[in-house]
C-alpha cells in the first residue's frame, strides 16, 4: 500500500505545481510537455484527478491510526 500511496502523492505534487504554475504565470506545463489535450496528456490529467480523489482517504487513515494510539485529545 505504501507505493500506491506514494505514488498518489507524488501525482498530486505535479498536479498542484502545474496549477500554481498556471494560476501565477499562465503556463501549462503538462500541456507544454505532451501536447495540449493530446491523449497522453488527457491521462495524465486523468490520473492526477484519481491521485487527488484517493488522496482524501489520507485524511481518516491518519486521524484512525491517532485514536488507535490515544493521541487524540
Amino acid at each position: 500500500m505504501r507505493a500506491l500511496d506514494f505514488t498518489a502523492l507524488l501525482l498530486v505534487i505535479i498536479g498542484a505545481i502545474n496549477w500554481g504554475l498556471i494560476g501565477f504565470f499562465q503556463f501549462d506545463l503538462v500541456a507544454t510537455l505532451f501536447g495540449t489535450m493530446s491523449a497522453f496528456t488527457r491521462i495524465v490529467y486523468a490520473l492526477v484527478g484519481i491521485a487527488g480523489l484517493y488522496s482524501i482517504s489520507f485524511l481518516g487513515r491518519d486521524r484512525d491510526r491517532n485514536e488507535i494510539k490515544g493521541d487524540v485529545k
